[in-house]
């Protein structure tokens, strides 16, 4: 097949959908048809109950499914990422709006969709300066830990609900204590309709993971409250019929700055979610991290636009896409499909929607979403890293979810800088009967040569490591019998020398030399090179002592040795006695 043209190829790099479309097989449309309606079944009631994690009417759940769903498709380099309301997002964006405004007011459901406008915004100027490797600096026992806190929270958060309780407000812990206090209060046809939701919704995904739980508990609890209709348990009560209006928030400077950490943390957290769910189910195509961006940020700004709330790419309706065996987006353009019929057509069949089951399909997703195997894991195989996770998890619910996020950001780039400047260095011996130097204290059975000493310093050399490399270098020699004649370092985990660096380096190898131990290099990248060059360190070693191989190295010392031992043996001739004439 012929290569499109350039401008062809440019085109589509920016709209993917020019890319896979002309592509689109006939015979995939039925998998897709039925994936979209099962993607459909599942994120209809869930847009409506994660409205209520965002203190939003449960409308705007509704219009923020088509918008999003049509732009990714457009936008986005997934096959089958699927982009829509979120739970742990959606806490921060009621944590951030609730500062500013009463929940329940119109300027609160202004500011929701300005805040979705606001995201949108940094997505764009994120992925126009191609900055889609932002998300890789949170740590993932960081994220997790992230991600488990919000579960606690929001949890919490939805109990209240659950029993029918009105009035609970506060942190994690007023809320818990409130339901503590009126616990006696509860209406009991509203915490047998939440109770009895909530064991449903676990048992349809226990039986059979396929099924819609969401809708079929969302259903069969609207059907029987409106048969039954018992004392004490709150609808959602009537849903506007008809598709969002084209409005636009308050975009004012005045209105955005206060949403700005807010929007950030957003755009961090939400990111790494939908960037971790897209490599999740990407199998081997090729993901653009900064189109990615670019997609979640058309996303947002429509989602805003018709009335709705923020969207990032969520694992868990993926996996659902996954599960139903969706081929392509056409999949979720048919849930777009199927949104827009119900915005026109359906919404008076919700409208006897008990608050209940509602709470109980939040809670069931956030449980979905918890993953207690993972922590276990880190139990095991890296406590430190659980300590991490801990501290982030009671972050959040000592200081609140902002704080959290900005406390798991700072242990991440802690996490970062101490492991960067402080890279694991090994001396290294030559394993029996090959070619391969490894670790001597991995390796007891490695070959160490008598004055030499070959050093790998573990990672790139720069002002914050220097220090580090030189302490480890000394300790290193202090540590090796018989004394060190040579240093041969190994310059294969190097990739990056700054001047700091060269500066350390330099003056090292000239203490070194002052001692009578010379400094030998193998395996030097060019660029690795260029800077010891421009430092002044090839010139002080000499060209003769950089080698390709660790081998040419031990070789090059091995036949110093040598001739240096046989000029020792060599006898010294006395003089001719001069017995005279």
């Amino acid at each position: 097949m012929a290569a499109a043209p350039a401008p062809a190829r440019q085109w589509t790099r920016f709209i993917p959908i020019g890319a896979w479309l002309p592509r689109y097989r006939l015979a995939w449309a039925p998998t897709d048809v039925l994936s979209g309606l099962a993607l459909w079944a599942v994120m209809t009631p869930e847009g409506m109950a994660y409205a209520g994690i965002l203190g939003v009417p449960a409308i705007m759940g509704l219009y923020t499914l088509a918008p999003p769903l049509i732009a990714y498709a457009v936008f986005g380099t997934s096959r089958v990422l699927v982009v829509g309301p979120d739970t742990a997002t959606g806490v921060i964006s009621a944590v951030t709006v609730g500062a500013l405004a009463a929940q329940g007011s119109p300027e609160f459901t202004g500011l929701t969709s300005a805040l979705a406008m606001l995201i949108g915004g940094f997505f764009l100027l994120f992925g126009a300066l191609r900055l889609g490797w932002v998300a890789a600096f949170i740590a993932t026992p960081v994220m997790r830990g992230f991600i488990e806190g919000l579960i606690a929270v929001t949890i919490v958060g939805q109990v209240a609900g659950l029993l029918g309780l009105h009035g609970a407000g506060g942190d994690v812990f007023a809320k818990l204590l409130f339901i503590l206090r009126h616990l006696q209060e509860t209406p009991p046809a509203a915490a047998t309709t939440g109770l009895a939701s909530l064991a449903a919704l676990l048992l349809l995904r226990r039986l059979s993971p396929r099924l819609p739980a969401a809708l079929i508990v969302t259903v069969a609890g609207t059907a029987l409250v409106a048969l039954l209709r018992p004392a004490g348990v709150s609808v959602v009560g009537a849903l506007p019929s008809g598709l969002p209006h084209l409005t636009m928030p308050p975009l004012s400077l005045e209105v955005l700055a206060p949403l700005v950490p807010g929007a950030l943390s957003i755009v961090l957290v939400g990111y790494a979610e939908a960037l971790g769910a897209a490599k999740a189910a990407a199998d081997a195509e090729d993901l653009d991290p900064n189109q990615e961006l670019t997609a979640h940020g058309f996303a947002n700004v429509l989602s805003g636009l018709f009335g709705g709330f923020l969207a990032v790419g969520s694992l868990s309706k993926t996996s659902v896409a996954i599960g139903a065996g969706a081929r392509t987006q056409v999949a979720h353009l048919v849930a777009a499909a199927l949104t827009v019929l119900t915005l026109l057509f359906l919404t008076p069949l919700f409208h006897g929607l008990p608050e209940p089951t509602l709470a109980a399909i939040i809670i069931a997703a956030m449980l979905h979403l918890s993953k207690p195997r993972y922590l276990r894991k880190l139990a095991g195989e890296a406590p430190w890293e659980l300590a991490v996770a801990v501290v982030v998890i009671g972050g959040e619910l000592l200081l609140g979810v902002l704080p959290g996020i900005a406390l798991g950001v700072v242990i991440s780039l802690l996490l970062l800088i101490y492991r960067t400047s402080h890279p694991i260095s090994a001396v290294l011996g030559k394993l029996p009967a090959e070619q391969a130097y490894r670790d001597i204290r991995r390796h007891p059975e490695a070959e160490t040569f008598p004055g030499l000493l070959i050093f790998n310093p573990g990672g790139d050399l720069f002002f914050a490591s220097a220090g580090q490399f030189e302490r480890a270098l000394k300790a290193a020699m202090s540590e090796t019998t018989p004394p060190v004649r040579q240093v041969l370092f190994d310059w294969s985990s190097i990739a990056f020398v700054d001047s700091s660096a060269c500066d350390v380096l330099l003056r090292l190898l000239e203490a070194l030399q002052d001692k009578g131990i010379s400094v030998a290099f193998a395996h030097v990248r060019d660029p690795v090179r260029d800077s010891m060059q421009r430092a002044g360190i090839v010139d002080a070693a000499g060209a003769t002592s950089f080698h390709d191989r660790l081998t040419d190295g031990v070789q090059a010392f091995l036949g110093r040795e040598a001739d240096a031992d046989a000029a020792r043996t060599v006898p010294i001739p006395t003089p001719l006695e001069d017995h005279g004439p």
